[in-house]
């Protein structure tokens, strides 16, 4: 006799027992089920956030700028994250209990590498650090999702000595730094801010760390059309951006690291060096002053060609840093050494924290954080 025969209660009766013959599987036992997870909002209290967020909606900040993290401690052996919809692409670099893996979200796609099982009993420690950058793509955080009776904890405080911030291009960024021979920007999870030279530096002196850099962005010329000086203090990476709360955290230390792409963009349309770069540069630091009279501010030059090998850049730069430093008792300067043709690989960042962190170590402004 065919399902077709049978009257409809006995058709769902049939197609019901055939559902579970096919749950059994060849062992003949049913599987075991799943509890339903909890789920923790964003808004929950437990969350620690570091860095420059979007907290327009408290249910939902969204994640921007590369190097913020997001921190909470939980129980059970699963783990879910839970985001909105990506502006494009965003990497994150997952950290429980010391073992990190890569969480990729692309716009109209699933997320990959956002559940997480097998975690085991206790307490287990979460850190999400996003590794690419914010002109890449931002996204909503909406929080995770954990076993059925599990506790949530805030994380311990961390141990920070200072605070330490970064504003610069792609080579502050962290751009291509695992890729092969050839720069690529197609895929997104290559560019991991986490191995930058700034991460690197911020991590020597266990710092507590921000990272504000734009691909392609220079003073007064670049291939983006936002300039460093209507970024650096916005939520977004974008001219148009609400501003951010300079009092809602306070560097001790700000490193500026400007103009390769000044020069880079003007040397390939065959264009002059901008001459608004030095009156520009100026501008730019006064007003971190002006946002952080306390902090002491490193100007920065080198990392790629423009920095370590361009006379129009050099002159400009200096020219800015002299008159900055004339007049400001807390500005400094630096130059790297280490510099390469491709944006800085794995190699070449580490070989630039060295530099940086060894003089650092020798100057009198951090001696207080050693």
């Amino acid at each position: 006799m065919s399902h077709r025969s049978l009257k409809p209660a006995a058709r769902l009766a049939a197609a019901t027992a055939a559902l579970f013959l096919l749950s059994l599987g060849a062992s003949g036992q049913a599987p075991a089920l799943r509890p339903p997870a909890q789920s923790v909002p964003a808004s929950d209290g437990r969350f620690e956030y570091e860095g420059r967020f979007d907290f327009a909606d408290r249910s939902a900040p969204v994640a921007i700028w590369q190097g913020s993290r997001i921190r909470i401690d939980f129980g059970g052996d699963t783990l879910s994250l839970r985001f909105g919809e990506p502006s494009d692409q965003c990497y994150f670099n997952a950290t429980i209990d010391g073992r990190t893996s890569v969480v990729g979200l692309r716009r109209g796609a699933a997320p990959a590498g956002a559940a997480f099982s097998g975690l085991g009993a206790g307490r287990h420690s979460l850190v999400l650090f996003k590794r690419s950058e914010a002109s890449a793509g931002t996204v909503p955080f909406l929080g995770v999702d954990i076993a059925r009776g599990a506790a949530v904890w805030s994380p311990a405080p961390p141990r920070y000595r200072l605070a330490m911030e970064f504003i610069g291009d792609s080579i502050t960024a962290g751009a291509c730094d695992l890729d092969g021979p050839a720069d690529q920007w197609a895929d997104r999870s290559t560019h991991d801010n986490a191995i930058s030279y700034g991460a690197l530096a911020a991590a020597a002196f266990q710092a507590d760390y921000r990272n504000i850099a734009v691909s392609g962005m220079g003073v007064a010329a670049g291939w983006v059309d936002v300039r460093a000086g209507q970024i650096w203090d916005a939520v977004y990476p974008r001219a148009d951006s609400p501003r951010a709360d300079p009092a809602a955290w306070r560097p001790d230390v700000v490193l500026v690291n400007l103009g390769e792409n000044d020069d880079s963009y003007t040397r390939a349309h065959h264009l002059p060096f901008p001459e608004g770069y030095a009156q520009g540069y100026v501008a730019l630091v006064r007003a971190i002053r002006a946002a952080h009279p306390a902090a002491q501010i490193v100007m920065l030059r080198g990392g790629m060609f423009g920095g370590a090998k361009s006379e129009e850049l050099r002159s400009a730069w200096v020219a800015a840093v002299s008159q900055v430093e004339a007049a400001d008792g807390r500005a400094c300067h630096f130059v790297f050494s280490h510099w390469s043709l491709n944006h800085p690989r794995t190699q070449d960042h580490a070989a630039m924290a060295d530099e940086l962190v060894a003089w650092l170590r020798t100057q009198s402004f951090m001696q207080p954080f050693l």
